[in-house]
């Protein structure tokens, strides 16, 4: 039997607001197998996204555990659970979250060159051509479209192979045609890369694609 890529048994999030704490998600038990892709759907404040960043160790369950390659994230520091990020995991967020001060060349080196590739530029160069935006390579963040825009995430996030790819709601920002180029690229990339992917998404067309969906209400797993 395979082992899960991820796996969250009882995982719980609390956190704290103004007027106390807050019950986000409630005893989330699932297991995600090598190179499946899920979807995580349901309306919003469900508890979606908070579930997608418990999974890549960029919220911390306040109850259960979650685990991803073997690793116990609930048991890492900070420190830790920043290096398994970039040697394991890359992320899409809806908002493109680029540097605006740096070209899209050295947004997809970043990651690169933080895991100590010599090679960075390079596999940078060829990412963004993967994408399509080759010829886009020394513009910034700033003179780019919103869908030139996320396919620089894109390639930021997946330029070092990561085994995990996170996405959440990567077509969102984006209008119909552009979104379905960047759904495109994603699944071409994941079977690319042989990455699993687990995404976030309102868009009934990009759930049907997946092999597995999960809904969510009011922090719970309901189908």
């Amino acid at each position: 039997m395979t082992d899960p890529v991820l796996s969250l048994e009882d995982a719980e999030l609390t956190l704290s607001g103004n007027a106390g704490p807050v019950e986000i998600l409630h005893g989330i038990t699932l297991d995600v197998t090598p190179g499946e892709t899920l979807g995580l759907v349901g309306p919003s404040g469900s508890g979606k996204s908070s579930l997608l960043m418990l999974m890549g160790g960029l919220e911390r369950a306040t109850g259960g555990r979650v685990a991803a390659l073997g690793h116990d994230l609930t048991a890492l520091d900070e420190d830790a659970l920043a290096r398994f990020r970039r040697d394991n995991m890359g992320v899409v967020f809806q908002s493109f979250h680029l540097i605006p001060t740096m070209t899209a060349l050295e947004n997809v080196a970043i990651p690169l060159e933080l895991a100590g590739h010599r090679d960075a530029h390079e596999r940078a160069e060829a990412q963004l051509s993967a994408v399509g935006l080759g010829h886009r390579a020394g513009h910034y963040p700033g003179q780019l479209s919103g869908g030139e825009q996320q396919r620089v995430a894109l390639a930021r996030a997946t330029a070092p192979h990561p085994k995990i790819l996170l996405a959440d709601e990567p077509t969102g920002n984006l209008d119909a045609a552009n979104g379905a180029q960047i759904m495109d690229l994603l699944f071409d990339l994941r079977d690319r890369h042989g990455a699993t992917l687990v995404m976030v998404t309102h868009a009934p067309e990009l759930a049907e694609r997946c092999d597995r969906v999960v809904r969510l209400t009011d922090g719970r797993i309901s189908a």
